[in-house]
């Protein structure tokens, strides 16, 4: 085997690295940005602002005295606040008692010598920070996708398999085969008149075209056409993709795609053969479904075998623009979605109801990120604010060296009237560590074996 086989590995190698530091030098931006700026009103003096770690790249220092740099391992980043020993926000003694000599008032603008609501809401901020990332980023794609049509209106029509196709885009779908859509925006009754049909390779739609409802043959509206390909996935390691038509399963003929999940469903972890359609060309692809742990609006899990692909209609719905407002207050409900989420997939994989190899390190967050950056700029986009989340959640948690164990720490403080004294802040800080290091190792070799 020559060197030049090897470029196309290399090439994906290079291309997750960069979309993973691309990914976590944003959030590691955003969520020291907050503690930076949030320490500065605060009062709080920041002697260095760094992103990524190790041997300085570049650096300049603002009017202010902070040192801005960018270091040579972008795998994360920190802000060291005056009276720090380290990047953790360890209390430098000796730096605090010679402020201390030089000048007293001076001990306000440390981290460990400012108010305690300073230094609370200077620690707070960063996970904050990425919540609001993630609301900004979630709001904006639904106002950039606007809200969907109401009564469902073709937009644009997706390139299926040889089927009747009278629907053209503009058309309003009033009913199908006689019965009356629900209202598109009823989720719960759209998805019960669908589960009440008999799904068909041609059905009858009713639309109303240039003020004159008509009545025209089209394809089932949910054909097994793939919308998006999960990362790390089945489809996703055949390079299945976006707008490809499974149009067999074993030789067997489908239309649907709930006849393609239910034969997923059924297969107990058996390989599937799959005919697919691509550009006007069959391909054919063997697969096995795995085994996947599914959050449910109840707050559980329900273990199903999936191939890692989800559905996509007929057609791209027509939109109506959203407003800021309703923006904003969806782009919160979803972030609000994933804590609580990823709080009860924690609670799950705890009490032993479903597989830690839910958890995924530093190498699935890199596939992940590359396998959403390849499926367009607003998927990876979605991704980082899904991240953001995460981070700030984990930041959250009440370990020391997180944040959250630096909020422990200044909770104890409010209610006892002093701080925990240092040889126990230093102790409880060799623990936090020992943790966050030993929860890294576990999410590495899930990411290696599971």
């Amino acid at each position: 085997m020559d060197a030049v086989s090897f470029i196309p590995e290399f090439g994906g190698l290079l291309y997750t690295i960069i979309a993973f530091v691309i990914a976590l030098s944003v959030i590691v931006a955003v969520h020291e940005f907050g503690h930076y700026i949030v320490g500065r009103w605060s009062g709080i003096h920041a002697e260095v602002f760094s992103l990524g770690f190790g041997p300085v790249l570049l650096s300049r220092v603002d009017r202010r005295g902070t040192r801005w740099q960018l270091a040579a391992l972008p795998f994360g980043g920190y802000v060291k606040f005056l009276g720090d020993s380290n990047a953790a926000s360890g209390k430098d003694a000796q730096s605090m008692a010679d402020l201390y000599r030089e000048n007293p008032d001076r001990l306000r603008n440390t981290i460990h010598g400012a108010p305690l609501w300073a230094r609370a809401a200077t620690v707070a901020a960063g996970p904050v920070f990425n919540f609001i990332l993630s609301v900004i980023v979630f709001g904006a794609i639904f106002m950039m996708r606007g809200a969907p049509s109401d009564p469902l209106t073709v937009g644009e029509l997706h390139p299926l398999p040889a089927q009747v196709q009278e629907l053209q885009e503009g058309d309003e779908i009033l009913a199908m085969n006689g019965k009356p859509l629900p209202d598109f925006s009823d989720l719960a009754s759209w998805e019960g008149f669908f589960a009440d049909q008999a799904a068909a390779p041609t059905v009858e739609y009713t639309v109303m075209r240039d003020d004159r409802e008509r009545v025209v043959q089209g394809p089932w509206l949910y054909p097994p056409r793939i919308a998006q390909v999960a990362p790390r996935s089945a489809a996703m390691d055949i390079e299945l993709r976006p707008d490809d038509v499974i149009t067999a399963v074993d030789g067997e003929k489908i239309f649907a795609f709930s006849q393609l999940k239910e034969k997923v469903e059924t297969s107990d972890g058996r390989a599937l053969l799959l005919d697919v359609w691509r550009d006007g060309e069959t391909l054919e692809f063997a697969l096995k479904p795995r085994r996947t742990d599914e959050p449910q609006p109840d707050g559980g899990f329900v273990t199903h075998w999936r191939i890692g692909i989800v559905g996509g209609m007929a057609l791209e719905p027509a939109s109506e623009p959203m407003g800021f407002f309703a923006a904003v207050s969806d782009g919160a409900g979803q972030t609000w979605r994933i804590v609580e989420g990823s709080l009860s997939g924690i609670w799950h994989m705890v009490t032993g109801a479903i597989s830690t190899c839910n958890i995924s390190g530093p190498i699935g967050i890199a596939e992940t990120s590359s396998a959403m950056a390849s499926q367009g700029a607003q998927s990876f986009i979605w991704f980082i604010a899904v991240l953001s989340t995460a981070v700030g959640l984990l930041n959250l948690f009440p370990i020391p060296v997180l944040d959250g164990g630096h909020l422990v720490f200044y909770a104890y403080e409010a209610v006892t009237g002093r701080p925990p004294s240092d040889k126990v802040l230093r102790v409880l800080m060799a623990v936090g560590l020992t943790l966050i290091l030993s929860l890294m190792v576990f999410s590495l070799s899930n990411d290696l074996f599971c």
